[in-house]
């Protein structure tokens, strides 16, 4: 299989909704403002989009699988007048003491992707709210690593400075995707 697929791997808490502590019920999911038509963009310009998302209320027995596929069909729901989907949801259940073969920060998903999918992971992009996500995209080999500072963002930029290395940082989703579509089609 070739590997010329792009693709676009976000967090989904604090990334692309409002991060709601351990959220569990779809009717408190809330799109970020501009996320619907990043997303949109992105998908125009070919990339091809992949959530990643740990989800460790499950391993913690705050609430079940099904109430996290709820709250996807939830965001699903939302997306879709825009033409928005998600190719696969990688999502680890596992709380942070139990063993995981996918639990960010391992690339683990992004290269399932690679495998399932022709993800060429030179080519993607990670985005997410957390050092673990901006993690992950490094892990995995992906194109750059970006933090936006909707969700816990800002308060990583302030408290992992000196980690953030090579990562780059946004206010939002709709940034990330001015600045990945910028960097593929650069200004003269």
């Amino acid at each position: 299989m070739q590997r010329s697929v792009k693709a676009v791997f976000l967090d989904r808490d604090g990334t692309i909704n409002v991060d709601r502590h351990y959220l569990s019920k779809p009717e408190q999911f809330e799109l970020i403002p501009g996320v619907g038509a990043a997303l949109r963009r992105l998908l125009d310009a070919g990339y091809r989009l992949f959530i990643v998302t740990n989800q460790s209320g499950i391993g913690r027995g705050y609430y079940t699988e099904a109430d996290m596929h709820a709250v996807n069909a939830r965001m699903n729901e939302l997306l879709a007048p825009l033409g928005v989907q998600f190719d696969r949801i990688y999502f680890s259940p596992e709380s942070p003491e139990q063993p995981s073969r996918n639990r960010k920060p391992s690339p683990q998903s992004l290269f399932e992707a690679h495998d399932e999918f022709g993800v060429d992971l030179a080519r993607s992009f990670m985005v997410g709210d957390k050092f673990i996500d901006v993690e992950t995209g490094w892990n995995a080999g992906c194109a750059a690593s970006l933090l936006v500072r909707t969700g816990y963002g800002a308060e990583t930029e302030r408290k992992e400075a000196a980690r953030l290395g090579r990562a780059i940082v946004v206010d939002d989703l709709a940034a990330a995707a001015d600045w990945i579509l910028a960097r593929e089609h650069p200004v003269p």
